[in-house]
Parts: structure tokens; C-alpha cells; sequence
């Protein structure tokens, strides 16, 4: 029989209500989707972990098969009452998810009693995290004494490679919690070999590398939802970036290069850009240049799954002159669909995709344009002819296969 399984699921119950889910959140729900088949199927008992203001809520498999329906949008998450909202000052979707949380909780304990909680938990249960949350060394150290061995995702260490595309202080916190990881993981999950060298390279900074397994994210694909697709002319052509705008995701390439576009090309002949994906943070001369509302650029943020696959399967091609990855997922998802992808060569890219983008580097704007001006000029029925053969996206379930054959 499977050993029992408790499942970190505090990101996930912070972004519900909050329409799409980002990458990292898609992860978390396809663990939850593949522990509650186990729970049901395989005598692999689920618990789930749900840190709020004060405290972690447990929750057994039907508390987590509900989280797994809020976030799909199958259920709705009733108001909390005012002294939830009170405590959650300035944001009451978290706050109603909380309470709903700690209403359906098998027990609760402030944080300073975990251990309470890790007692009502079954001999030999795992710990999974896969979404960066709680990953401090006092609730690690507390799984450890507990006999509960710990099994963490790390998507990434850009925050660490490279601090200049995040937040101020996002570094430090960060560092923080790769540092319990190093010192208390009993398994480490990577994505990508690139990423597993990216991150073990780090963990040696800080004083121990503990036992990893390459394991490729799955690339499921959506039903088409074009119902949900408003406000977009989808009869002429255009280009997609996908993902949230942030320094890193190299928006600013893009709108130079519609620039320029707009200069060789008529204007009958000038195709969109829409940018699927919502504003983040630090990109202030991309926000004040977007909302300068350029010509032909179209922002598209929020959009759920199905819409999105709509977005990408009527692109010309996906643009991603990212400048760093831990997986890559919006041009493996257009790979998937067979839609072209043009992207910076990043290793990351590389090892997922091998030959199937066209390569660009994202500092040679001359070769972006030039590449764009030959595509843009050719029939549209000619287009898609130049996009590698086909490609075999990862799936969940060799990805859970390699995880669970791997958890002693």
C-alpha cells in the first residue's frame, strides 16, 4: 500500500477567486487531481496543509477535493464573516477562502503548536510541497521530528540567479527558504536537468544537496473555450506572447519590435501582438508604453485555460524572448497544439523543446525583425510550414511515475 500523503496546498487556497491560474498554481492542482485518484484508488490516504492568519489547517480528502472544485471553478467560496475579513485586512477573497478552509479543517493549531496537527497524521506520511509555500525551517524541522519525510518541487532559483528581474527583498526571502530546503529535504523534484544544475549549484552555497529526481512537468491540453475569448479579431493575424509582464519575460523586445514592424510594413499588413498575461511588478516603462496603447498590441490578462488554448491555436506563432526559465511552459504549450514558437535559446528551452522553435537571440533585435518581416510577408496559408515536425509534450503521469517511484 501507498504511504499517506500530505499535500502543501496553502498557494493554491490563496489564489482561489482570483480567476486564471498561474504556471505554479496549475502544478499545485495537478498534484492535488493525482493524490485524491490515489486517495480513492490506491489506499494512499491524502491530508492537505493550509497555513492562514495564525495557523495551518488539515484537511482530509474531502476538504482537499474541495479545493480542487473552487479552483476549478465548479464551486463557489462563500463569504467569510467580518472578524475573518477583519484579520485579512485588504483582502477578502483570502480571507473567504480561509474560513471556508478552517470550517471544513479536521483540526487546526497555531503555528507555534504544528506539531499538534503532525500528530494526527498517520505512521510513514510524505510531505509534498510544490508550491514554495511554508518552506521555513522551523516547519520542516517540525516534519522531520514528526517522521514525516519531505519531498519539495523547486520550479526555479531565479530569485538567486538572477535578482535583478524580481522584487526588492524577494532574494533574501527566497534565499531563506532554499536554505531549509537544502538542510531538511529528504528529496528534491526538478523539472529540467538545467534546472536541477541551477538549483543544486545553489544548494551547495548553503551547506548540503539533498537527493534529487528530473522529473518533466506535464503539458496537458484544454478543451478550446472561444466563447470566453472576448474583444479580440481573431479574422486578422497576429502573434502571441504569453505570461505574466515582468522584467524578465522581455516585453520590452516586443513592443520595439512592433515598432519597427510598423515602419517596413504597410498597415494592411501589420499583424497583433497580443499579450496574454497580467501586469506584474518592477516594468514600469513597459506599463507606461502599454498604457500608451500602441498600435496592433492587444493585452489580454486573466484568461482562463480554455481560452487561452483558443488564443495560441489561431496564433501565427508564439513569441517567448524570455531571458530566464525554470520550465518554459507557454512555448511547450503551443508546441503542443502545433503552433510555431519563436525563442530565446535558453538551455532550459532547449532540453524541453530540442529543435522545434526557431532560435532567437533575445539581444539581436535585427534577427527578430528580420525573421518577423519574412514570416509576415509570406501567404497566410504558408505560414505554419516552417514549425519543426510534431512535438510529444510530458505528461503527469510519467512525470508522477518518476516522483512516486521515488519516494522511499
Amino acid at each position: 500500500m501507498a504511504p499517506p500523503r500530505l499535500l502543501d496546498l496553502t498557494r493554491l487556497v490563496s489564489r482561489l477567486g482570483r480567476g486564471a491560474l498561474t504556471g505554479v498554481d496549475r502544478v499545485e492542482l495537478a498534484y492535488l487531481d493525482r493524490f485524491l485518484k490515489g486517495d480513492a484508488c490506491e489506499g494512499a490516504p491524502l491530508f492537505a496543509l493550509v497555513r492562514g492568519v495564525g495557523g495551518f489547517a488539515l484537511l482530509d480528502a474531502a476538504g482537499a477535493a474541495w479545493v480542487a472544485a473552487v479552483a476549478r471553478g465548479q464551486v463557489t467560496v462563500a463569504p467569510a464573516g467580518w472578524l475573518a475579513r477583519r484579520l485579512r485586512r485588504g483582502d477578502p477573497l483570502r480571507a473567504d477562502a480561509e474560513a471556508q478552509v478552517r470550517r471544513r479543517a479536521l483540526a487546526w493549531a497555531p503555528v507555534w503548536a504544528v506539531g499538534r496537527l503532525l500528530r494526527r497524521l498517520p505512521v510513514g506520511t510524505r510531505y509534498f510541497n510544490v508550491g514554495h509555500a511554508n518552506l521555513t525551517d522551523g516547519l520542516l524541522a517540525a516534519f522531520q521530528g514528526a517522521g514525516v519525510r519531505v519531498a519539495v518541487l523547486v520550479h526555479d532559483v531565479i530569485p538567486l540567479d538572477h535578482p535583478e528581474f524580481t522584487r526588492p527583498g524577494i532574494p533574501e526571502v527566497f534565499g531563506r527558504k532554499m536554505a531549509a530546503v537544502a538542510r531538511r529535504a529528504d528529496l528534491v523534484i526538478h523539472s529540467t536537468q538545467e534546472a536541477r544544475n541551477r538549483t543544486e549549484a545553489q544548494f551547495l552555497r548553503f551547506g548540503r544537496v539533498p537527493p534529487g529526481r528530473v522529473a518533466a512537468l506535464g503539458v496537458p491540453v484544454a478543451a478550446p473555450a472561444p466563447l470566453d475569448l472576448p474583444g479580440l479579431d481573431r479574422t486578422r493575424p497576429y502573434f502571441v506572447a504569453v505570461g505574466t509582464i515582468e522584467p524578465r519575460k522581455n516585453h520590452a523586445l516586443l513592443l520595439d519590435l512592433w515598432q519597427a514592424l510598423a515602419i517596413h510594413l504597410p498597415r494592411d499588413q501589420m499583424p497583433q501582438l497580443v499579450i496574454a498575461g497580467g501586469r506584474g511588478w518592477c516594468n514600469e516603462a513597459v506599463f507606461r508604453r502599454l498604457d500608451a496603447r500602441p498600435e496592433q498590441v492587444v493585452e489580454a490578462p486573466g484568461l482562463g485555460d480554455g481560452a487561452l488554448v483558443t488564443l495560441i491555436q489561431g496564433a501565427e506563432a508564439l513569441l517567448f524572448p524570455s531571458l530566464a526559465e525554470g520550465f518554459g511552459l507557454p512555448p511547450a504549450e503551443a508546441a503542443a497544439l502545433g503552433v510555431p514558437v519563436f525563442a530565446n535559446p535558453l538551455p532550459v528551452i532547449r532540453e524541453v523543446m530540442g529543435d522545434y522553435p526557431v532560435y532567437l537571440d533575445a539581444t539581436d533585435s535585427y534577427s527578430w525583425l528580420e525573421t518577423m518581416l519574412q514570416v509576415t510577408r509570406q501567404p497566410v496559408a504558408q505560414r505554419r510550414r516552417g514549425a519543426a515536425g510534431g512535438w510529444n509534450p510530458p505528461d503527469w503521469e510519467t512525470h508522477f511515475n518518476t516522483v512516486l517511484s521515488s519516494v522511499w
